[in-house]
């Protein structure tokens, strides 16, 4: 953009125009434009913030309003993102700047998946905490260190509730991974005589 302004004011002083009037003009026209185009000229000083601080990249899976997303294209005036249902976002630079988001893979890919998973009262608490930790362990996807993680998180309602958390290599593998960890707790679950209680309520 400076380039073309150059050249545009070389190209009018070449025709013999007078660059002081032509500086006049556009003294007030940038006036009109600036109270006309305040967003436009937020999101384009925004947008020089992003490519040169670099707090998001093209690649990255950030987290806005609640809503995970894939950084496509960092433009000036705006940014491209796609979310998990492969539509394009087009979100303004300024949101980026003055809101709230989550990075999740600024610094690498790994990230933490958290599972809470409730027993039956009467449940084998060691054996429970043995199996969420052996199917954890056992997962190609998740991270050897830091090591996986069983919280016994208290006594519910229904349930005795626990909460396992495991880091993943790949953020890619996060709701694969999140599946397979559930498969695989249910069946050991099954074969151990672990039972997943339901909420039970006595109505008089």
């Amino acid at each position: 953009y400076g380039f073309v302004l150059i050249g545009f004011l070389f190209a009018l002083a070449a025709l013999g125009l007078d660059l002081t009037k032509v500086t006049i003009i556009g003294g007030a026209l940038g006036v009109g434009i600036g109270f006309g185009l305040q967003q436009v000229v937020t999101n384009f000083v925004c947008g020089i913030i992003l490519l040169f601080e670099r707090p998001i990249s093209v690649g990255d899976y950030i987290e806005l309003d609640g809503q995970w997303a894939e950084i496509k294209k960092i433009g000036l005036r705006a940014t491209i993102v796609q979310n998990f249902d492969r539509a394009d976002l087009v979100i303004p630079n300024s949101n980026l700047i003055t809101n709230q988001v989550i990075n999740w893979t600024r610094s690498d890919r790994l990230a933490r998946i958290k599972l809470p998973v409730g027993v039956a009262y009467g449940s084998d608490v060691p054996l429970v905490m043995k199996i969420l930790q052996d199917c954890a362990a056992g997962n190609k996807s998740v991270a050897k260190s830091p090591e996986p993680r069983v919280i016994f998180m208290g006594f519910g309602d229904s349930s005795l509730d626990f909460e396992l958390r495991a880091h993943l290599l790949d953020i890619d593998n996060w709701f694969v991974t999140r599946t397979e960890l559930v498969l695989e707790i249910e069946r050991k679950f099954r074969e151990s005589g672990v039972q997943i209680p339901f909420p039970q309520r006595d109505l008089h």
